[in-house]
């Protein structure tokens, strides 16, 4: 008897699975059609969310910075432009994100490139509009120009391919530079990860049979060329606080999986995989750098 009803309580629970994940596939399939609630939440939520950090970054960053009346500055030629390749890979995901929000609301694909995928460039201009009122940075032509180059990455390819062939990717590992500068390079793991541009790569991420149309290779299978950067511990390396500065350019050559083009009916995992498809999958890996010529990484992230 108890092992009947411990088998009609897993049936339960496995019958009440299966309709949840029914359920929440069915939520998260786009709409074929314009979906006016679900496009006034997209709406709603990402007005709200931009709001909300837009204030919080004013309060908790600039805050601790003197203001100043606004200005520009040049910046271009700091940190090796592993700077500018970061904001042209926000630009770019930020993007993405917007305009898949709005392709889930059933939103034609015109206004998804006009008002999602400009998404990114609107509220990284924002961000660069409080640089410009800040005395420690000041607002950055080159900043906005990568923004702009990120923007039109993800546009460019909607209007030429009606699809991503060449996706942005990142990848991150910890070095000893941090605890050397962490003011600048951050202090710990989740400081480091954002301000630590020695530990970042930044991937053009290339899928293959897109554009060779191989009947031999998996759809899902790309070609990653990446940049880096080390030896840095300030943006100038002219700092007189910081002489035993040695930056160096990392160039890569890589294998990388387009998650997106896994072939899946849940709806879950494609979404899964949406958001996972932002960082480069680790592969062997052939790095490039300058005065030290090439190296072999059996596994590189």
């Amino acid at each position: 008897m108890k092992k009947l009803l411990l088998y009609i309580g897993l049936g339960l629970l496995s019958l009440t699975a299966v309709n949840s994940q029914s359920r929440l596939n069915q939520f998260l399939t786009p709409s074929d059609t314009l979906n006016k609630p679900r496009r006034n939440f997209v709406i709603i939520s990402e007005a709200a969310l931009a709001t909300s950090t837009l204030i919080a970054l004013d309060q908790l960053w600039y805050a601790d910075f003197e203001r100043s009346s606004f200005k520009t500055t040049n910046d271009n030629s700091e940190w090796l432009q592993l700077d500018k390749a970061g904001h042209v890979y926000s630009a770019y995901q930020l993007g993405r994100i917007g305009a898949t929000a709005l392709n889930w609301s059933g939103v034609s694909e015109k206004d998804q490139l006009i008002y999602g995928a400009t998404l990114g460039l609107g509220f990284l201009t924002a961000v660069e509009v409080f640089d410009g009122f800040s005395e420690e940075w000041g607002f950055s032509w080159g900043d906005m120009l990568a923004n702009a180059t990120g923007t039109g990455l993800y546009v460019g390819q909607q209007l030429l391919w009606d699809e991503q062939r060449i996706s942005l990717k990142y990848s991150f590992n910890r070095t000893e530079f941090a605890s050397q500068n962490p003011d600048k390079l951050g202090d710990g793991l989740a400081e480091e990860f954002l301000k630590d541009y020695n530990g970042q790569t930044y991937w053009l991420s290339f899928n293959i049979n897109s554009f060779l149309n191989t009947n031999f290779l998996p759809d899902w299978l790309n070609f990653a060329v990446g940049y880096g950067g080390t030896g840095m511990l300030t943006g100038n390396d002219q700092n007189e606080l910081f002489l035993n500065q040695n930056p160096r350019r990392q160039y890569y050559l890589s294998l990388d999986i387009d998650l997106t083009r896994i072939k899946t009916n849940s709806q879950v995992l494609k979404s899964i995989f949406s958001v996972f498809n932002t960082i480069k999958v680790p592969f062997p890996t052939v790095e490039y750098t300058d005065k030290t010529g090439f190296k072999l990484y059996y596994i590189y992230f």
